[in-house]
C-alpha cells in the first residue's frame, strides 16, 4: 500500500499553530514512508473562506518548507463531482431525498428537548420497506440525507486514541446536501479521501465525532476505509486552550517575529510526540524516526520560552549570508539600506551568538548602516572630558593603524594605558559614539567590521559635537 496523507485546511482564517503541526505531521508521515503528502483546500464554506486565507495558507506551509506533492485541490472546483456521487447514492437508496420544513425541524427539536432527549432527526422521510410517504409538499426544496445504519456500531482502531466506538443508533440520517444544492462537509471530505486515496487521515481530535460518520458513508460507498490518527489540541502557556490571546495568530506572524522556521518545526514536531530524550533535531532526523506511535494521546502545551530557546539555538548555527539577508529585508522595510555599509555577513556572524531572533539581529545591525541616535544622558554618563581626549588619541593612532582585530584591539590598549584609562572607560565611550550603545560584541571585532573610514568619521563627528 502506498501512503497517501493529507492536510485539508479550511480558508476561513490563517493557518495557525495547531494546523501547522497537522501538516508537519501528515508531512512527515508520508515521507518516512516514501508516500504521497496532498494539500487539500476545503472552501466549501462560501460566506467565511477568503482568497487572501487561501494564500495566508499557502504562504506557510511553503515557509516551514512542507512541499506538497499533489494539489493544492479546492473543494469549490469538485462540485460536479460531488453532484454525481450524490446521484449514485440516491439510485443506490444509500441516500434519499428529506422535505421536512425548517418550522417542522424546528418543531420536532422542541418537542425532544423538553423530553430531555438528544435533538435529532426522526427519519420521517427515510424510505423504509413497507413505510407510505407522502407526497412531496409544494414549494418545499429537498435536502439529501445519508441513509445511515441504525444497529450495530462503527469502530476503529486510531492510532493515536486507541479503540473508538459509536452506536449507529446514536447517528441520525445526517444531510450531504442542503436545499441550496451545496454538499456539506463530512460528505466531501469522504469523496474527496475516496477519489485521492487517501492512506491515514491525521488530523485534530475536534474531528473525532465526524469520523463515525465518514466511515459508514466510506462503507456505503464501498471505498477503503483509511487509518485514523487524531492529534490531541494544544494547551496555551497557562493551560488553556490555545487562542489568539496567546500569541501568534499566524504561522506568518512567527516570521515576522524573527522566528526562524527551522526552530518553528523542530518545535512543532516536539508537540506531542518524542523520540527518547532528543529535543534538537533536523526535519531529515525527524522523518527518519518519525511514527504514530510515540504520538501522546494527552494535550500538549505549548511553551513560548522553549521555543525562544530553540530560535536562539539555530540563530547560532545559521549560515551569516542567510542572516544578513534576512535582517537586511527587515531594515529595508524601516527605510535601512545595507547599500554602502560593511560586510552584512560579517556584521550578522558578530551577533548571532548574542540575539534570539531575526528581529533582534536587525536592530542590532541598525547602526552599522546609518548613524546612530544617541540619547543625551547616555552622551553625559559615557563621553566624559577624559574619554573624549581618550577618543581623540584613539583617532589618532587608529588613522594608520594596521586594520585587523589583533591589531585593533592592541590600539585601543595601548590608548587607555597612555592616558591613564582602564579599558572600560575607553571601550565604552567608543562603543557609545560608533554604535550609539555600551555594550556590544569584542571593540576589535567591531572596529575591524566596521571599518576605517566609517570609525574616524563617526568619531570625528562625536569629537566635534
Amino acid at each position: 500500500m502506498t501512503v497517501r496523507t493529507r492536510f485539508a485546511p479550511s480558508p476561513t482564517g490563517f493557518l495557525h499553530i495547531g494546523g501547522a503541526r497537522t501538516a508537519l505531521f501528515a508531512w512527515a508521515y508520508a515521507r518516512r514512508h516514501g508516500g504521497r503528502f496532498i494539500l487539500r483546500i476545503e472552501d466549501t464554506d462560501v460566506a467565511r473562506s477568503t482568497p487572501e486565507a487561501v494564500q495566508a495558507i499557502l504562504d506557510g506551509m511553503a515557509w516551514l518548507g512542507l512541499a506538497h506533492d499533489e494539489g493544492p485541490f479546492y473543494q469549490m472546483q469538485r462540485m460536479d463531482r460531488y453532484k454525481a456521487v450524490i446521484a449514485e447514492m440516491l439510485a443506490a437508496g444509500t441516500a434519499y431525498r428529506c422535505y421536512m420544513s425548517k418550522d417542522e425541524l424546528d418543531a420536532l427539536r422542541a418537542e425532544q428537548e423538553a423530553r430531555k432527549e438528544k435533538p435529532r432527526y426522526d427519519g420521517r422521510w427515510r424510505p423504509e420497506p413497507g413505510k407510505d410517504l407522502p407526497d412531496p409538499p409544494a414549494g418545499v426544496a429537498p435536502v439529501v440525507r445519508f441513509r445511515n445504519p441504525r444497529d450495530g456500531v462503527v469502530a476503529w482502531d486510531d492510532q493515536v486514541k486507541g479503540r473508538i466506538e459509536f452506536a449507529n443508533a446514536e447517528l441520525d440520517d445526517f444531510i450531504i446536501e442542503r436545499a441550496d444544492g451545496t454538499p456539506t462537509y463530512n460528505f466531501c471530505v469522504v469523496v474527496d479521501d475516496r477519489d485521492m486515496e487517501i492512506s491515514h487521515v491525521i488530523r485534530g481530535d475536534d474531528h473525532v465525532n465526524n469520523t463515525p460518520r465518514q466511515i459508514n458513508l466510506l462503507q456505503a460507498l464501498g471505498a477503503v476505509v483509511p487509518q485514523y490518527a487524531h492529534l490531541s489540541m494544544i494547551l496555551g502557556d497557562d493551560g488553556q486552550k490555545l487562542s489568539k490571546r496567546h500569541g501568534a495568530v499566524s504561522v506568518m506572524q512567527y516570521d515576522e517575529e524573527g522566528y526562524l522556521p527551522e526552530a518553528v518545526l523542530n518545535y512543532l514536531a516536539r508537540l506531542g510526540w518524542s523520540h527518547g530524550d532528543d529535543e534538537i533535531f533536523t526535519m531529515e532526523q525527524f522523518v527518519h524516526w518519525f511514527d504514530l506511535d510515540h504520538i501522546t494521546a494527552s494535550a500538549a502545551q505549548f511553551n513560548t520560552e522553549k521555543l525562544n530557546w530553540l530560535n536562539a539555538h539555530y540563530m547560532k548555527l545559521a549560515d551569516p549570508q542567510r542572516l544578513a539577508r534576512e535582517a537586511g529585508e527587515r531594515l529595508a522595510r524601516q527605510g535601512v539600506s545595507l547599500d554602502g555599509g560593511p560586510d552584512a555577513s560579517r556584521v550578522a556572524a558578530l551577533y548571532r551568538d548574542r540575539v534570539g531572533n531575526l528581529n533582534e539581529l536587525a536592530d542590532a545591525m541598525h547602526p552599522y548602516y546609518s548613524l546612530p541616535q544617541v540619547a543625551a544622558d547616555v552622551v553625559a554618563q559615557h563621553l566624559t572630558e577624559p574619554a573624549r581626549q581618550g577618543l581623540a588619541a584613539l583617532r589618532e593612532r587608529l588613522a594608520d593603524c594596521a586594520w585587523q582585530a589583533q591589531a585593533l584591539g592592541q590600539a585601543v590598549k595601548e590608548t587607555a594605558a597612555e592616558r591613564g584609562l582602564k579599558m572600560p572607560q575607553l571601550a565604552m565611550p567608543l562603543r557609545v559614539v560608533l554604535l550609539g550603545l555600551p555594550q556590544s560584541p569584542s571593540i576589535d571585532a567591531v572596529l575591524e567590521v566596521l571599518g576605517r573610514e566609517r570609525v574616524l568619521a563617526r568619531l570625528e563627528a562625536a569629537l566635534k559635537g
